[in-house]
C-alpha cells in the first residue's frame, strides 16, 4: 500500500534517521539514553517505518523525538482511491478492508455504529477500516456544511458497501450541541428502519479511533453489560432548575459538560424527569433506542433539549436513568469504558500529560500517548487529527495485528498492512 514518494534529499534524511532509530532502539547505551537526540528538518518518510512504530508502542522517549520529525505521509493512497473512477472490487481490496466475519462469536453479534464526520477524509477511511466488518452496519452522518468534494467523496466510498449508508437527513454543524444529538437520532431512525439486524449501537466522531477488537468488544458488552446500556455520567446538582443562562465549562471523567453556577435550564424537564450530565457517547441496545424514539418522555425530552447548551451530555443519560426503559442502568455513575480521553484538568491525576497538544481542553494525542492509550480498557480513544499522521498510522498498524492474532477464520493476504522496512528486518507484534 505504501510506496517511497520522498525526493532523494528527505529520503537520504529519512534513511539516516532509520538507521539511527534502528540502531538506537535495539542496543541502546546508558549514555545515549540520557542524551538529548538532534534532528534533521521535518520531512516525509514516503515509507511505514515500522520500528518507529514498534517503538513507540514501546515508550521510549526517543522514538517519540523522532517520530516528530519523520512523518508518514498522510492519507495520500486513501485519497488517490477515493478520487478513481468508481471500482468496488479495487477499493475494497487496496484500501485494506475486511470482507468476512472474522469468528462465529462476531458473525452472530452483529453491531450498528453511527459516525459524524465534517473533515479530515483519510483519517475518516482510517477509522472505518478499522472498525468495518461486513455482519455489522454502519450510518455516517456527513455534516451538511462540508465541501461538495468531500459529500462526494464520501459517498463514492460507502456506496461500494450494502452495510454503510450515509444518513437520510443531514444537519449542519453538527459537531456539538443540539445538531450534534438530532444527527445521532437521524441516524437511529435509518437504523431502526434498515433491513439490517444489529444488537448494539456506538455513536462515533471522525477523530475516534478503537483501541479495542470488535470481538473485544462485544465481549465486554456481553460480560458486564448484558443487555444493559452504557451512558456513562451523573445526576445534576440539586439546583440545576435556575433558569440563569451564563455558562461556564466544567470537566468530568467522561467530558467536558457546561453550567452555570446556578445550573442554566430555562425551564423544568418535561415529566419531572431528573437530569443527568454525562457523555455524549454511548452503546445503546436497539431496545432502547426503538423507545427513544417512540416514547412520548423522550420526545418530549429532545424537544426541551433544543434550549439548553449541550444536550449531548444530558439526553442519553438522564432517558437511562428510567426504570422503565430497556436496558437502563439507574446510578451506574461513571461506570462503561467507553472512550479514552486525555482531559488537561486531570493532568497529573489520570494521566502524565498530553504529549501532542491541547484542543478546547481535551489532547490530540501525539507520538508519547499512544502507549497510555492502548494500556487503557477504554473500547475508543479520541481524539486524533492529521497534524499528527504518524499516530493514526501506527494506531492503526497495531489495531489490525490485533484483530487478525484474533481470527478464527483464514487470513486474506489484503487484510493485512503492508509491512515495509529499509531494513528489511521482521518485526514481532506490538
Amino acid at each position: 500500500m505504501s510506496q517511497l514518494r520522498a525526493t532523494k534529499p528527505g529520503l537520504l534524511v529519512c534513511t539516516a534517521i532509520g538507521i539511527f532509530i534502528f540502531l538506537y532502539l535495539r542496543n541502546p547505551t546508558p549514555e545515549e539514553a540520557e542524551e538529548e537526540p538532534t534532528h534533521p528538518a521535518v520531512v516525509e518518510c514516503g515509507f511505514y517505518p515500522d520500528e518507529l512504530c514498534s517503538a513507540l508502542f514501546e515508550g521510549k522517549e526517543a522514538a517519540s523525538q523522532i517520530a516528530k520529525f519523520c512523518k508518514a505521509p498522510h492519507g495520500s493512497e486513501i485519497l488517490a482511491h477515493l478520487h478513481r473512477p468508481r471500482n468496488c472490487s479495487r477499493i475494497s481490496w487496496e484500501l485494506h478492508f475486511i470482507t468476512r466475519p472474522l469468528s462465529p462469536e462476531e458473525g452472530t453479534f452483529p453491531l450498528a455504529y453511527i459516525v459524524t464526520i465534517h473533515k479530515e477524509l483519510a483519517m475518516f477511511v482510517q477509522l472505518l477500516r478499522a472498525i468495518y466488518l461486513p455482519q455489522n452496519v454502519y450510518c455516517i452522518h456527513v455534516d451538511e456544511k462540508a465541501p461538495k468534494k468531500y459529500k462526494t467523496a464520501v459517498q463514492s466510498l460507502v456506496s461500494c458497501f450494502e452495510n454503510i449508508f450515509i444518513s437520510s437527513k443531514r444537519e449542519k454543524g453538527a459537531y456539538t450541541g443540539f445538531r450534534r444529538l438530532q444527527a445521532d437520532i437521524n441516524c437511529m431512525k435509518d437504523l431502526v428502519h434498515s433491513k439490517f439486524q444489529w444488537s448494539h449501537v456506538i455513536n462515533l466522531c471522525g477523530q475516534d479511533f478503537p483501541i479495542k477488537t470488535n470481538r473485544d468488544i462485544i465481549r465486554y458488552i456481553r460480560s458486564k453489560w448484558n443487555g444493559k446500556n452504557i451512558t456513562p455520567g451523573v445526576i445534576q446538582p440539586p439546583n440545576n432548575k435556575s433558569k440563569m443562562s451564563r455558562t461556564h465549562h466544567k470537566f468530568t471523567p467522561e467530558g467536558d459538560t457546561y453550567a452555570s453556577r446556578n445550573e442554566r435550564f430555562r425551564d423544568d424537564p418535561p415529566h419531572n424527569l431528573t437530569v443527568y450530565s454525562g457523555s455524549a457517547y454511548y452503546v445503546l441496545t436497539r431496545k432502547f433506542v426503538e423507545f427513544v424514539l417512540t416514547d412520548t418522555r423522550a420526545k418530549d425530552m429532545l424537544r426541551w433539549s433544543q434550549d439548553i447548551h449541550a444536550p449531548e451530555r444530558h439526553y442519553w443519560v438522564t432517558l437511562n436513568q428510567l426504570k422503565d426503559a430497556p436496558g437502563s442502568t439507574p446510578d451506574a455513575g461513571w461506570e462503561g469504558h467507553v472512550r479514552a480521553v486525555k482531559w488537561r484538568s486531570e493532568e497529573g491525576a489520570a494521566h502524565d500529560g498530553c504529549q501532542g497538544r491541547y484542543v478546547q481542553g481535551s489532547c490530540v494525542y501525539g507520538p508519547g500517548g499512544l502507549r497510555w492509550a492502548a494500556q487503557l480498557p477504554a473500547l475508543f480513544a479520541s481524539q486524533f487529527d492529521s497534524a499528527e499522521p504518524l499516530v493514526v498510522t501506527c494506531l492503526e498498524r497495531w489495531h489490525r495485528l490485533k484483530v487478525l492474532g484474533q481470527a478464527e477464520v483464514p487470513v486474506e493476504p489484503h487484510w493485512h498492512f503492508h509491512r515495509e522496512s529499509h531494513f528489511n528486518v521482521k518485526l514481532s507484534p506490538w
